[in-house]
């Protein structure tokens, strides 16, 4: 007798999945038309009116301004003290975030395989990788070129900042557009991330800097923030949106919290974190697990429309992997 698919057992489970959310997916973005009154208030509730992943960064700026990060005043000329204490803040936020989740779901099994897309373990004794192994590798681009330039970002904007050359604000002084700000800055970076998304999958682009980080087919905490060079330079430039709309530091770290140890939560290979049986915290979406198993599919996030307007969305079913397959070999066959 024929074992029976292991979609016949749990509607969670597939050949191709450990775990996937129910097929096909839904549209969670807030820009649809038109406008749901119910739908926009339950994502300003689950995103900003609950202790969310958006939330525990805004804690966590808050803090990271008040205790640890160098006043704007210090920030008026370029002094190595100064710069180095950012550096080794980063660096500390991205191992603790990175390791500590790369810890509790890889090395700890904190969750087992409850929540997990891939069933596959992560790479070891593979060549493809820098010294055979995939998270040393992940680890090596996160800790030199990513952490270096996401330093170097946020260094040069809050230098602007000191002199008066970027635009300021306060939450006193302006209450309502530091909290618009907020609310706006994970929705530019949707946008931003998008498009230069697209650009490094052009393949002149794609072989040459975009691949690096497509090795993690299976994605752990530590492939999130593992690129290229060039790479990290066009998907942090994101944070010049600072040099030229009035902003705060606050935001400025929210901002460098949200794109650096931020992508080792939504690369970590599971889709919420699980605290006694419930799901208290998002992670990983299973949209952007398959842009990494297909490629030439979801470029951007669930937040902004972009890969449904122009026909790049995966749905997650067979029908659209198929699609996606036709388009990979038209793309590289030019």
């Amino acid at each position: 007798m024929k074992a029976p698919a292991m979609s016949d057992t749990n509607p969670n489970q597939s050949r191709e999945w450990n775990y996937h959310p129910d097929l096909p997916l839904n549209n969670p973005s807030i820009f649809q038309w038109p406008p749901r009154a119910g739908f926009l208030a339950r994502w300003v509730i689950n995103n900003w009116l609950t202790l969310s992943e958006r939330v525990m960064m805004v804690i966590l700026a808050v803090a990271l301004w008040l205790f640890f990060y160098p006043s704007l005043e210090a920030a008026e000329s370029f002094a190595f003290g100064w710069v180095l204490q950012v550096w080794l803040i980063n660096l500390i936020m991205v191992i603790v975030v990175a390791g500590g989740l790369h810890w509790y779901f890889y090395m700890r099994q904190g969750q087992g395989e409850t929540l997990k897309f891939d069933r596959r373990a992560l790479a070891k004794g593979n060549r493809l990788w820098n010294f055979s192994d995939q998270v040393h590798d992940n680890m090596f681009w996160s800790l030199t070129s990513g952490v270096a330039q996401l330093t170097a970002f946020q260094v040069v904007t809050m230098w602007l900042m000191a002199n008066g050359i970027a635009p300021t604000i306060t939450p006193v002084d302006h209450p309502i557009w530091f909290v618009l700000s907020l609310i706006l800055l994970p929705i530019w970076s949707a946008f931003h991330f998008y498009w230069v998304h697209r650009l490094l999958h052009v393949p002149f682009l794609y072989k040459r800097v975009h691949s690096l980080h497509h090795r993690n087919v299976n994605i752990g905490p530590w492939s999130g923030f593992s690129m290229h060079p060039a790479e990290h330079f066009l998907y942090l430039s994101s944070l010049c949106i600072h040099w030229i709309v009035p902003s705060d530091p606050i935001l400025v770290f929210f901002h460098v919290i949200y794109l650096g140890p931020g992508a080792a939560m939504t690369h970590a290979g599971y889709e919420d974190l699980l605290i006694k049986d419930k799901r208290r915290l998002a992670l990983g979406t299973f949209y952007h697990q398959l842009h990494h198993r297909y490629y030439e599919c979801n470029y951007g996030n669930q937040e902004m429309p972009w890969d449904r307007w122009f026909g790049t969305f995966h749905d997650g079913s067979n029908e659209a992997t198929e699609r996606t397959r036709a388009f990979k070999k038209r793309m590289y066959s030019q």
